[in-house]
């Protein structure tokens, strides 16, 4: 199985680690022609959205990650991952891919002193720890779109079709049921 990691900026590196402790085949997207059909999955790390999404443009890279996306491939995006992957973002005009029907907060808890960590149920995860760094929070969820963690009555993590999509940072902690669950996904 060969997992797509974006790896332009922000927290790709960590996910690599757990997803090869789990098996799978990790490449690097850096620019458009490391996008090929035989990925099975891809992921959207946290870090800067903002930057994220400029680089994805600059480099040619945003339509051809949204085609397979919408064509089904299964996708994990952790914070800013999230942001670009929503349909609304209620504090910033830019859209970026727009394919998860959800509209996000960015910065919600705050700068990065108000970083956190907290454990959480994960609907079939089960208990989970998270860390918060300067998180969104989905404020609203569109049809279809599955509510799969709350925390302290803020929607923090959601599946939509092959669109797994969370406030947190899964890659930062040993527990990789996440991960295991989006490895599942592509199976």
């Amino acid at each position: 199985m060969k997992i797509g990691v974006l790896a332009v900026q922000g927290a790709f590196a960590e996910h690599e680690r757990i997803l090869r402790k789990l098996g799978a085949e990790c490449v690097q997207l850096r620019k458009k022609s490391d996008i090929t059909d035989d990925i099975d999955g891809i992921v959207l790390p946290g870090g800067e959205s903002t930057v994220q999404g400029k680089l994805l443009e600059e480099l040619g890279m945003m339509d051809v990650l949204k085609d397979k996306i919408e064509s089904g491939i299964p996708v994990l995006a952790t914070c800013a991952g999230l942001i670009l992957l929503s349909e609304e973002i209620v504090n910033d005009e830019r859209r970026y891919l727009a394919s998860l029907p959800v509209r996000v907060r960015r910065n919600a808890y705050g700068r990065q002193l108000g970083s956190f960590e907290t454990t959480q149920s994960m609907k079939r995860i089960g208990s989970f720890k998270m860390t918060f760094i300067r998180a969104p929070y989905i404020e609203s969820v569109g049809e279809g779109v599955e509510v799969m963690a709350e925390f302290d009555g803020k929607i923090i993590a959601v599946q939509y079709k092959n669109q797994l999509g969370m406030s947190f940072h899964p890659e930062l902690g040993e527990d990789y049921g996440i991960h295991k669950y989006f490895l599942n996904m592509i199976e």
